[in-house]
């Protein structure tokens, strides 16, 4: 005989092993929550008040502002350019790193084993090398008096840095040349993984190379993907040395600022340490929405994430 079982008492297993992860997680939520919330919470307090010069030496007290701080950043003409400079050559050095990225990545599968060393070992140096080196090293190769770069293609004195657009381009350079690696290394990982069968079919149905990484490899590997297209985003929003190393803090007139760096300027160059504040906590809100957002777009989509 079968004893119905209520539905209100029965026992419900997916709950507990929905708090099981969460668990085992506990102990780096909370590591990471005293590394990273009082700051995040320190910045956002800080955005709130008068807070200058006057207020850190105790000369005068600190005055509460709201949103003030807030509305004058809105109404300042030059952050709204350094913002959109700041989208536009984040997304560049995105796509390019991307790019070289997955195309080295798809390189080292095809060559043989001592090349694809020496090929990871290059990479790997170019990752491992201090931003403010690497940025020095790119100045000396693009240097208008002494540089190779000048001399090999005939440009004479040709200054680099002097023009806006041309200064971006330079750093984007250094940029992409320090953050291909970590994409490469992920994605070859991924490509690794990925049953032999399958390129084989593929190979044998007359697919291109082209044709196998965006109808085999890309969609199988969309979830590495997301990862390394999240972490260059965040990477490349909050350049900072690359840009200030390069362009002697900003470029001629500030025409190569990004918001890192104008909130550098702002902070510790004008002491308006309060107003700093509250540009960091635009940045933060921003990437935040970008991440969040794609990863709402890839869920819509039915990827596993």
């Amino acid at each position: 005989m079968t004893v119905p079982v209520n539905p209100g008492t029965a026992p419900r297993p997916w709950r507990r092993r929905s708090r099981t992860p969460w668990l085992y997680l506990a102990p780096a939520l909370v590591v990471l929550g005293g590394l990273l919330g009082y700051p995040i919470y320190q910045l956002g307090l800080i955005s709130l008040f008068h807070y200058t010069q006057a207020q850190v030496s105790g000369g005068e007290p600190t005055r509460f502002e709201g949103l003030g701080n807030y509305a004058a950043l809105f109404r300042d003409e030059q952050f709204w350019q350094v913002l959109l400079a700041t989208v536009g050559f984040a997304a560049a050095c995105v796509v390019c790193t991307l790019a070289v990225g997955c195309a080295l990545a798809v390189l080292l599968t095809r060559v043989r084993a001592v090349p694809r060393l020496a090929l990871m070992l290059a990479a790997l140096g170019a990752w491992a090398t201090p931003a403010i080196t690497g940025s020095t090293v790119w100045l000396f190769l693009f240097d208008a008096d002494f540089g190779p770069v000048n001399r090999v293609l005939g440009l004479g004195d040709h200054s680099w840095t002097y023009g806006r657009f041309s200064a971006f381009f330079l750093v984007l350079l250094e940029v992409v040349w320090c953050s291909f690696p970590f994409v490469m290394v992920t994605v070859y990982a991924g490509i690794r993984a990925v049953p032999a069968e399958v390129l084989e079919a593929a190979s044998l149905d007359g697919a291109s190379q082209w044709r196998v990484w965006r109808s085999v490899l890309a969609p199988m590997l969309r979830p590495i993907l997301v990862v390394v297209t999240i972490q260059s985003v965040i990477w490349d929003f909050k350049v900072f040395t690359q840009i200030y190393v390069m362009t002697g803090g900003g470029g001629i007139a500030g025409q190569n600022l990004v918001l890192n760096v104008y909130a550098y300027q702002q902070a510790f160059a004008s002491s308006q340490y309060s107003l700093g504040a509250a540009i960091g906590v635009v940045m933060l809100l921003i990437l935040l929405a970008v991440t969040l957002g794609y990863l709402r777009l890839l869920r819509r989509q039915g990827e596993e994430l």
